[in-house]
């Protein structure tokens, strides 16, 4: 099939690849000039595992091109994907203004009919209203797809070639056939489409999201509880996710959720709800709980420093990025501690296999970048992990210990088994976590992975 995708962000350029890869020709396009020629050049401006192999090689063949010709994107189409960012507005909503404007133009180019399918998130009602735009500017005929993405950051590509599901929103057959067709190459082991009404596509979006940030929020939640009871959250946590109504998944307690999905979902959520004069209460506290663990852990660890009754704290950290396997530091937990420290006068010194140089500009200097996780210890009084890259997980705590000034670790995301940590002569402070914990409590970290 030939495919436009419009938007080259995260959501845009892994969907443009990957359909590309499926055997596809795919017309990517974006307004800006400088990242589409840098993707002509083979310069990937995200970091996501094995996307830039596929960029590189399906550019090589053809089958994936990049251009800021929204015309001719549209007429080398057959389909036509909008992935346009929806930034939260300053009220909570999701900002339409870049959707519309695409719609607009791209009606403006239509010469004959094609399915439009919407794969950024947009609030319930959207397909009415980007419908409603798109017929005031043409009378040539097309269909409307809502097709929400379920992609996680340094999972996506594999999500994509791998989904757990698709779903299609339209009230059209032709449109229907033709989504079932394109993802076909993705569904050879067992069909996994589900197929409903466009507001229905749009909800389940936001519910997806919303649901998982509940979760995080609620281990959060009981975390801070283990704390003033004594009881282990990693052991709760294992209990908890035995149960095979509940499951294991999105139950880590840690310092919160980030990234650029969760969070303005939830906000997206809470604004529509009031919209509708519909109140969404447990929305809402799931947010609060969700900052609420930000600032526990930051205030445990400047208190930390300001007891120490030193000139000068110095504190090393590990991880910038919202998560792990990418470098974007949208509302990441990380970078909000990191600028606690910074601002109560804390001395920091920070590594991260990706995501250093976004957070030096977002903290204008606040902090001294290293390129290496264990060089950076020397002086520092103490050590604060938060975020899980993988070679974080299993560190030298015995270099760690030698390399420290004061022998303290503070872990943001209980990657750690305590017994070890301590054998090793360092104080540790995880989340949730009590004295008597088991050597043997601390499990895989493979599902933590949020989406887009």
């Amino acid at each position: 099939m030939k495919l436009c995708v419009v938007g080259v962000g995260y959501v845009g350029l892994v969907s443009g690849a990957c359909f590309a890869e499926a055997g596809n020709h795919v017309t990517c396009v974006d307004s800006d000039a400088r990242k589409i020629d840098g993707l002509r050049q083979g310069i990937i401006p995200i970091y996501e595992r094995g996307l830039e192999e596929i960029v590189r090689s399906t550019a090589k063949t053809g089958r994936l091109r990049f251009t800021t010709d929204l015309k001719e994107g549209v007429d080398h189409s057959d389909i036509i994907l909008l992935a346009v960012g929806t930034p939260m507005a300053p009220d909570g909503s999701a900002d339409l203004d870049g959707v519309c404007a695409a719609a607009r133009e791209l009606a403006s180019h239509l010469l004959e009919y094609r399915i439009i399918v919407m794969k950024s998130t947009v609030p319930v009602g959207t397909h009415e209203t980007l419908s409603r735009i798109i017929r005031s500017h043409t009378s040539v005929p097309f269909d409307y797809v809502s097709n929400p993405e379920f992609l996680k950051e340094g999972a996506a590509v594999e999500d994509f070639m791998r989904p757990d599901r698709i779903i299609i929103g339209t009230a059209s057959q032709r449109a229907r056939d033709t989504m079932a067709e394109l993802y076909k190459p993705f569904m050879r082991k067992s069909k996994r489409v589900l197929f409903m009404d466009p507001a229905s596509a749009e909800m389940t979006k936001y519910a997806a999201n919303g649901m998982l940030a509940t979760r995080i929020s609620f281990m959060n939640e009981i975390a801070m509880l283990c704390e003033q009871m004594g009881a282990d959250v990693e052991s709760v946590r294992q209990g908890l996710g035995s149960d095979s109504r509940i499951g294991s998944a999105f139950l880590f307690p840690g310092v919160g959720f980030g990234g650029s999905c969760f969070p303005k979902d939830i906000h997206a959520l809470i604004h529509m709800g009031r919209a509708s004069g519909r109140e969404m209460p447990l929305v809402e506290a799931v947010w609060r709980v969700n900052m609420a663990a930000r600032d526990r852990f930051a205030d445990r660890v400047v208190r930390y420093c300001r007891d120490l009754r030193q000139s000068e704290c110095a504190l090393a950290v590990w991880g910038l990025a919202f998560k792990a396997n990418t470098d974007d530091i949208r509302e990441s937990p990380a970078v909000y501690c990191v600028r606690r420290f910074v601002e109560a006068g804390i001395k920091v010194r920070a590594y991260d296999p990706q995501a250093g140089p976004a957070t030096a500009a977002v903290l204008k200097g606040g902090l001294d970048l290293c390129q290496d996780a264990y060089s950076m210890l020397d002086g520092c009084d103490g050590l604060v992990v938060l975020t899980d890259w993988p070679e974080f997980r299993t560190p030298d705590f015995e270099v760690i210990r030698a390399r420290l000034r004061e022998p303290v670790v503070f872990d943001g995301r209980n990657l750690y088994d305590p017994d070890s940590v301590s054998r090793a002569g360092l104080k540790y402070f995880g989340v949730g976590r009590s004295a008597r914990c088991r050597s043997d409590a601390v499990g895989g970290r493979d599902d933590r992975a949020e989406p887009l």
